[in-house]
């Protein structure tokens, strides 16, 4: 079986944002995980309108094109990263926009959240969002990725410098997205995700 898809969102998309430094982090971290078959996704260049479709998303009668293809995006990924600032106590308006085109597509996938701010680390976004997703019958894990006063943290290259606890609650998040993510989405049960309970969860289905 192939490895689950793991696609990682930015969710900035103005100018001299620092969102793309974290997810590349994110990214390379995830690809040493060897877990997943990690894809990238920048809404700054995906660039969607705002919501423009005249049909509810859960009909899937989709007219424009730049929903199609965000649709399949979407729905070949089996979990999800979402890389967000905190704005005002709340996340970017480009990200919701980006969540409520579509609705079925995210459904029954896990999520986690890598966060950057200032003293609260991007957390209250990430507790925002929480609601949101929840909504969408996804699967917000509990491990997460939070970076308080971001600047120290990207070196004179402007490359992100972690920390050691950044780099231990990566490796924990990408452990548990594994593990729900064998949960969710049966057919992908030949994955190991380093727990005991997917190969027994395996195993009872014969």
């Amino acid at each position: 079986m192939p490895e689950p898809i793991l696609a990682i969102l930015i969710g900035s998309t103005r100018p001299g944002r620092v969102g793309p430094k974290f997810a590349e982090w994110f990214r390379d971290s995830a690809v040493a995980h060897g877990g997943f078959d990690v894809e990238l996704i920048d809404l700054a260049q995906l660039n969607l309108p705002l919501l423009d479709e005249p049909n509810h998303p859960r009909m899937r009668r989709y007219v424009h094109q730049h929903t199609i293809r965000w649709s399949r995006t979407v729905e070949r990924a089996d979990a999800f990263v979402f890389v967000t600032p905190e704005y005002n106590f709340g996340y970017s308006a480009a990200l919701k926009n980006a969540i409520d085109y579509l609705s079925g597509e995210w459904a029954d996938k896990a999520v986690g959240f890598v966060s950057y701010g200032g003293v609260a680390g991007g957390t209250r976004a990430v507790q925002q969002l929480k609601q949101v997703v929840t909504a969408l019958r996804m699967v917000p894990v509990v491990e997460s990725v939070n970076v308080p006063f971001f600047s120290q943290f990207i070196d004179a290259d402007g490359r992100v410098a972690p920390s050691d606890p950044m780099i231990r609650a990566a490796r924990a998040m990408l452990d548990e997205l594994l593990r729900v993510t064998a949960l969710l989405r049966p057919q992908l049960n030949d994955v190991d995700p380093g727990s005991p309970a997917v190969p027994e969860l395996a195993a009872s289905r014969g």
